[in-house]
């Protein structure tokens, strides 16, 4: 029994410290990417669709929008369109008193924001464009937000991930927190990645994707469908490329109980997603390892595997206690 038990341990042991050496490969591989930032066309190019999935946000939606209207990009290359989902509040008209055109939808069957993005972007499939960004309502940009993207698809890039930050980290300790677990989640783990040749997956906030990607590839509904539409991506052979110096802020719960409420629902559709892909992203990494996907498949496996940084460093207390 002793025997089956250190067994066991050692096992788990071994297990934790390779996730724990993983993320440690990652973190210094990070200080290895280019951090110099690359010349802008001085013509842009690029027509943008601007996508803003908002429910009962007429608080904080003028600043976003105030803040689009002024971005260091020609005003008649992108346009603003801010889907008022389920809203029983004046997001609409603040919507369109400041620039934006506003789309109401009311279905209390179907709710939430991947169905909102999904029903907005089939109202959207024949509008000229060339390419879409998805933000939050919640959220400000750089204002070379757009610059940026239009010089990254220039160079043939398809689906790209901006810096997504935390824009009260004063308003309290737990939105401190999630500013500094966030500087490791979205900044130097993606850094890491595209320093490995890995992709640097999407977060939700900040993301933009050519026009035919969104033709060729259906917008999820589901509570995490930012991840879905990654998973999807990666096994029909496309990466995500991560843009560090475009960047959006984002208000985050000030409340214990606001970002325990968040946290819980975020882990409970990482771990369906987990159960769901990460047996598919094993297979096709191997059936794929000849052409150097590999590594990409393999590392948005463990993307899943890893458990969120609380349980891990509470993990590796208890075993190196044992």
């Amino acid at each position: 029994m002793l025997f089956w038990l250190q067994t066991l341990i050692f096992a788990a042991q071994t297990a934790l410290a390779f996730l724990v050496s993983y993320l440690l490969l990652l973190t210094v591989t990070a200080w290895r990417a280019n951090r110099r930032t690359e010349p802008l066309p001085t013509t842009p190019q690029h027509r943008f669709l601007i996508l803003v999935p908002a429910h009962n946000e007429e608080k904080l939606l003028p600043s976003l929008l105030d803040n689009l209207a002024e971005l260091d990009y020609p005003q008649n290359l992108y346009t603003t369109h801010v889907v008022a989902d389920n809203c029983s509040d004046k997001t609409a008209v603040i919507a369109q008193q400041h620039g934006a055109i506003a789309h109401e939808r009311h279905n209390l069957d179907l709710r939430g924001k991947g169905y909102a993005l999904q029903w907005l972007l089939q109202r959207l499939a024949t509008t000229p464009h060339d390419a879409i960004v998805i933000l939050d309502a919640d959220t400000v940009v750089s204002p070379n937000f757009l610059r940026v993207m239009d010089a990254r698809l220039a160079r043939g890039e398809r689906v790209i991930q901006a810096y997504y930050a935390v824009r009260n980290p004063e308003s309290g300790w737990s939105a401190s927190l999630r500013y500094a677990a966030l500087a490791v989640l979205h900044y130097l783990r993606p850094q890491g990645r595209m320093v490995l040749g890995g992709s640097a997956g999407l977060k939700g906030n900040g993301m933009v994707f050519t026009a035919d990607i969104m033709r060729q590839h259906e917008w999820s509904a589901s509570v995490t469908e930012d991840i879905e539409f990654h998973m999807t991506l990666l096994l029909n052979g496309e990466r995500v490329t991560f843009a560090p110096d475009a960047v959006v802020w984002a208000e985050m719960p000030d409340s214990l109980e606001q970002s325990q409420t968040q946290n819980v629902r975020w882990e409970q559709g990482r771990l369906e997603m987990a159960k769901l892909y990460v047996p598919q992203l094993l297979k096709k990494g191997m059936q794929e390892g000849g052409n150097g996907r590999f590594f990409t498949l393999f590392d948005a496996a463990m993307e899943h595997i890893i458990p969120p940084f609380s349980i891990l460093t509470g993990l590796s207390v208890l075993a190196l206690a044992a």
